[in-house]
């Protein structure tokens, strides 16, 4: 198993806020300890939202806690009853995300001896205060991951595998089950790239100046993100109408293999554009040969369709869809061209990658 950046800083918040314990003389370090674990967050800007809503479930608990022993005792049933009030109230302020640590203030100072019962639940609630800060501190030393370069290798990996897989599959050489496979895995890592995305923006927000430069860029990754669940669309359609596309006339399958073609190799491009490696001026239009045009596609689908209806009603909407898919993503492509191209031409001192990026 890899060892992540979230569990090395998880390990060392921890270390940290039982060493400062320790050495301030806070009875029961533990708590202090396990504070630590719930603050640990994968950005400095979720960890500083997490921090201010673990201070207070922290007040919240503590408070609670107080309440209940001095007006009930602290027998078992009063500490399950302080826990139900303690989250009836934290979800009702929409501190779901603080539950936890309530909770655990609660068990830590209704459990505290009866003699000096106030000096002790100060000093637990202030151990897990203590335990908060470290996970903070820990988050802001440790240099944050580098989610630019984890976001494009992402984009750039599942854009490989699907541009592959389309290839294949308009050859009807796929590997059905194989695909099928392939296809939930991808489904995945798309559902994790928009999760990098998210943190990327998160941490460009936080520590970036608001550049109309920096702004572009995110619009950029968010438009490649866009044009990978297009192609992604695109191989989905491809894998469920198999049949139907096996079908069509021998003319039209080579069209659409042209274009699609032409299509991924386009795809392709623009990321070596977007890494530098494409000069700015270049358009990549003049770097493919199409021979089937957009337009051509279109009559050739439209003739087909309407040869279909008479044979089978649904064959027509299903190649409709296909059509469809295929426009789109050509359209979402020439708009993520524009915008790099844009950016290279009015941001021109500010680097469109970063160096870890360029080195891919």
């Amino acid at each position: 198993m890899k060892l992540g950046a979230r569990m090395l800083k998880t390990g060392i918040a921890i270390t940290l806020a039982l060493y400062i314990a320790q050495l301030l003389g806070i009875p029961a370090p533990l708590f202090a300890g396990i504070a630590a674990i719930f603050a640990i967050q994968p950005t400095i800007y979720r960890s500083y939202l997490t921090v201010l809503e673990q201070i207070q479930g922290n007040i919240i608990g503590a408070i609670i806690a107080v309440i209940f022993v001095m007006a009930f005792g602290n027998h078992i049933l009063i500490i399950g009853f302080a826990a139900i009030i303690a989250i009836i109230f934290m979800v009702n302020l929409k501190l779901e995300n603080s539950i936890r640590l309530a909770l655990v203030t609660i068990i830590a100072i209704m459990e505290a001896p009866a003699d000096d019962f106030l000096q002790f639940a100060l000093l637990r609630s202030s151990a897990i205060f203590l335990g908060i800060i470290s996970s903070f501190a820990v988050n802001l030393i440790f240099i944050p991951p580098k989610y630019e370069t984890k976001l494009f290798q992402s984009i750039s990996g599942v854009t490989e595998d699907i541009i592959q897989w389309i290839r294949l599959t308009t050859r009807f050489a796929s590997e059905d089950r194989l695909l099928k496979k392939d296809i939930g895995n991808i489904k995945d890592k798309i559902r994790n790239i928009n999760l990098l995305y998210s943190m990327y923006k998160e941490e460009r927000r936080y520590f970036k100046k608001h550049k109309f430069s920096d702004k572009r860029k995110l619009v950029i990754y968010h438009q490649m993100i866009q044009v990978t669940q297009k192609s992604f669309d695109i191989l989905k359609l491809q894998h469920r109408y198999e049949n139907i596309l096996y079908q069509l006339p021998e003319s039209l399958q080579l069209h659409t293999r042209e274009r699609l073609d032409y299509l991924l190799s386009y795809h392709e491009q623009l990321h070596l554009k977007f890494l530098g490696r494409v000069r700015a001026e270049v358009e990549l239009d003049t770097l493919n040969q199409a021979t089937f045009n957009r337009d051509q596609l279109m009559d050739a689908f439209i003739k087909e369709i309407k040869n279909s209806e008479i044979e089978n009603e649904f064959q027509p909407y299903h190649l409709m869809h296909i059509l469809s898919a295929t426009i789109e993503y050509e359209e979402q492509l020439e708009h993520l061209e524009l915008l790099i191209r844009t950016f290279q031409t009015y941001h021109k001192k500010d680097s469109i990658v970063s160096e870890e990026t360029q080195k891919l």
